[in-house]
């Protein structure tokens, strides 16, 4: 016999790669998106992270499947300043929430390297903050790749997510480069759930509602790309605000708590 309640199938699927060994990858891919179909065939709903359009692995026969973002997970316990701009008389702050593991996160620890230099050259002293997971094991590197004395780095690994949140609002940019960013990324949204520009590469999964927000997209892997956009966001305070302004309006509309669980009610709302 049924069970009486329905069974709700929510996938926060991870297509990114983690070893780079690309027929580990392949494999690792194949059995995730098999388990990921059954476990939405078994579902009365289906719930996504990422908008229908944008993913191949969907199979035909899934029923009414949604599409609902995921939040920051940050506890937002100050308010958005409204007038948000490059701090004034200090040195520029650029924020990396997260940096992934093995070989991946040797090639993202280049990349931040390569922009970080690239926005120094061009604007003076800024500050650098790494934080999150992977971020210790991520530090000898950047030191080696940052010995420049128009960078001060400093680094800390996982912390409570208060103190993710103070970072983060301290930062004038976040820089994102674990991968494509989509409204799956979680550290992602957390930078525009603080009110911060997000410069990130474009994927297959990118598309509104992230691209709603404050977001400066470069081609994936372009480096130099990554430095100019770092440049621009934080040597025009004009352009700083106006992305500031639709990462505000961004998380209040699509992905703040409050909007999220409104689109679960309103999904899983019993019929009369």
């Amino acid at each position: 016999m049924r069970d009486a309640g329905a069974r709700i199938g929510v996938v926060y699927h991870d297509a990114q790669p983690y070893s780079g060994d690309r027929a580990i990858d392949k494999v690792r891919r194949f059995v995730q998106q098999h388990i990921m179909r059954q476990v939405l065939r078994s579902s009365d709903q289906a719930i996504l992270t990422v908008p229908l359009e944008k993913l191949t692995w969907i199979s035909s026969e899934l029923k009414k499947p949604a599409f609902i973002p995921v939040g920051a997970n940050l506890p937002l316990l100050a308010l958005f300043d409204s007038a948000s701009s490059v701090h004034d008389g200090e040195m520029p702050v650029v924020a990396v929430f997260g940096v992934t593991g093995g070989i991946a996160g040797a090639q993202e620890v280049a990349q931040i390297i390569s922009a970080v230099r690239f926005a120094a050259k061009k604007l003076g002293k800024l500050r650098l903050l790494v934080f999150g997971r992977n971020a210790d094991a991520a530090e000898a590197g950047l030191r080696a790749g940052l010995r420049d004395p128009a960078v001060a780095l400093r680094v800390a690994g996982v912390l409570p997510e208060g103190d993710v949140e103070a970072l983060l609002r301290s930062s004038d940019v976040l820089l994102f480069v674990r991968g494509p960013i989509s409204s799956r990324r979680g550290s992602a949204i957390a930078g525009i759930a603080c009110g911060l520009p997000v410069i990130a590469f474009a994927g297959n999964e990118t598309a509104a509602p992230i691209t709603d927000a404050g977001v400066v997209l470069v081609p994936g892997g372009n480096e130099t790309a990554l430095g100019e956009a770092l440049v621009r966001v934080l040597g025009d305070r004009e352009y700083h605000a106006r992305l500031a302004e639709r990462s505000r309006a961004a998380y209040k509309k699509h992905f703040s708590w409050e909007a999220i669980a409104s689109q679960y009610a309103s999904l899983l709302k019993p019929p009369r």
